[in-house]
């Protein structure tokens, strides 16, 4: 991986908000494995390495199958391997 900005130097108040939506979001009473999809999806999309590979892990320790974990970046062509929830999550993630 090329050098990463270290984002706490930079803009600690963007840091500090960030953490702010995280805090907020795990009290939502959202299923966690849905959240880290999104957190995933999101991630694919920004093309960031470091991301992936946390949020891959996370899902990986929660039990979510490696057969749904390789179909996110594809989910809309997935058929029925995710539900009607994780779809429509995917999809506010792609917004």
């Amino acid at each position: 991986m090329s050098q990463r900005i270290d984002y706490t130097k930079t803009s600690p108040a963007g840091v500090k908000a960030l953490g702010g939506v995280y805090a907020y979001v795990a009290q939502c009473g959202l299923e966690n494995t849905l959240v880290e999809l999104v957190n995933l999806r999101v991630s694919q999309i920004n093309g960031c390495a470091y991301c992936l590979d946390m949020h891959t892990r996370d899902l990986l320790k929660k039990g979510l199958s490696p057969v749904k974990l390789a179909l996110v970046q594809v989910w809309e062509e997935a058929g029925e391997v995710f539900t009607a929830r994780e779809k429509a999550a995917l999809s506010w993630a792609e917004t």
